[in-house]
């Protein structure tokens, strides 16, 4: 793999570090700034709505520059979104700048899908995404506890001055390794939205959107889970996230690599596993033991699903990737968000802390629905191409008896 791909693992370390490490300072933040608790939650819900927003926005606003310079600039803004963030003197500052480093984040994993897609050979281009998204789940098990310790121990400013240290660091690699790869000439962005009318593209966001909001209907509400149902200290949950961080590392390396190999079967089999195990998670969430396991085993399942959807974006946008596949970061976050608001109308009912899981897992049978159905219409496409291709050739004027024969053999 190339050196280059370092440079974008780093980016979406800080990248992932900043996005989650927020939860686990929201009582510091809410003391400082003197607000509730549900109020520091809008640091989370905006940052996730600026992803969603932000990616097609970014993504759009950078046609004109090439891939290289708008990583660049990409982490030029996160890093001073995370700078507003650690100087914030209100709270309302502090929420502007999580949204202005939320912006980058679609658009940054976007393009650096494509740029990463391109680094290496086809058959390689699964695992190529898979390793910068390594980043991201590497920052679940290393960045987000150090995040959270550091911010507890010292104060919750230094973390966020310390992520946009992460920034520099990826700014540097990028400008350093990443090479030149000027925009395709003739994309525009009338063909960058071109891809929004291929049903195929819309189905692999949709599964993106249901299979990653069925892990997040779950993990949205591990702590009270955990800590109420399973029995767990309150202390434990930060190493239940190291956990689920490394589970998440695990499915990424093996679904990049599987990927590349057999995408569909790996879909097809990580969205029904993921869907069993978040049903079964109703019952071994009142395991302390069986609940560590299954916590590990959602984030690998999970994860195991975003290279290959990733990749199927790609592959069916190829004419005009880039917006594509940052819109599908988007949906990733979408999910995020559809996910905790399900999750917490089923708690809000009186049905439990385990009831999410059920949540989950119906929003992850969903995914694996529209995986059938794609692969369905892919293969009903594929024999109308075959039987058009075979009237062309025995229909042909220019074709004699003995090509009709052979075509009809």
């Amino acid at each position: 793999m190339p050196l280059a791909l370092l440079a974008l693992a780093i980016g979406a370390f800080g990248i992932g570090t900043t996005e989650f490490v927020i939860m686990g300072l929201l009582p510091e933040v809410a003391d400082d700034f003197q607000v509730s608790i549900p109020a520091a939650g809008y640091l989370v819900t905006g940052y996730a709505l600026g992803v969603v927003l932000g990616a097609p926005l970014m993504t759009v606003l950078g046609t004109k520059v090439s891939r290289k310079r708008m990583l660049m600039l990409l982490m030029g803004l996160f890093i001073v979104g995370n700078v507003v963030s650690a100087i914030a003197p209100s709270f309302g500052v502090m929420l502007a700048g999580r949204v202005v480093a939320s912006l980058a984040h679609g658009a940054f994993f976007g393009i650096g899908s494509v740029v990463a897609a391109d680094l290496v050979a086809p058959e390689k281009k699964a695992g190529a995404i898979a390793m910068m998204f390594t980043g991201l789940t590497v920052a679940n098990v290393v960045g987000v506890p150090a995040g959270t310790f550091i911010g507890q121990s010292v104060g919750w400013r230094a973390t966020f001055f310390i992520v946009a240290g992460l920034g520099v660091l990826g700014l540097a690699g990028v400008a350093r390794l990443v090479p030149e790869q000027p925009k395709p000439e003739g994309v525009r962005l009338r063909h960058e939205l071109a891809a929004f009318r291929n049903a195929q593209v819309l189905l692999a966001m949709a599964m993106t959107v249901l299979g990653f909001g069925g892990v997040f209907a779950a993990i949205t509400y591990i702590t009270p889970m955990m800590t109420e149902v399973a029995g767990f200290a309150d202390s434990s949950v930060t190493w239940l996230l190291v956990l689920f961080g490394l589970g998440m590392v695990g499915g990424n390396l093996v679904g990049g690599r599987l990927a590349d190999r057999a995408l569909m079967p790996l879909l097809y089999t990580s969205l029904g596993a993921l869907a069993l195990v978040l049903a079964l998670f109703t019952v071994t969430a009142h395991s302390k033991i069986a609940a560590a396991v299954t916590i590990v085993l959602v984030g690998g399942l999970g994860f195991a699903t975003v290279p290959p959807l990733q990749k199927r974006v790609l592959d069916h946008a190829s004419g005009a990737p880039t917006l594509a596949s940052a819109v599908n970061i988007g949906a990733f976050n979408l999910g995020n968000a559809l996910a905790a608001w399900l999750g917490g109308l089923v708690i809000a009912a009186g049905l439990g802390f385990t009831a999410p899981n059920w949540v989950g897992a119906l929003l992850a049978a969903s995914a694996l629905a529209l995986a059938l159905l794609s692969s369905a219409l892919e293969r009903r496409e594929s024999r109308r191409e075959s039987r058009r291709e075979s009237r062309v050739v025995t229909g042909s004027p220019v074709a004699g008896p003995a090509a009709m024969v052979a075509a009809r053999d």
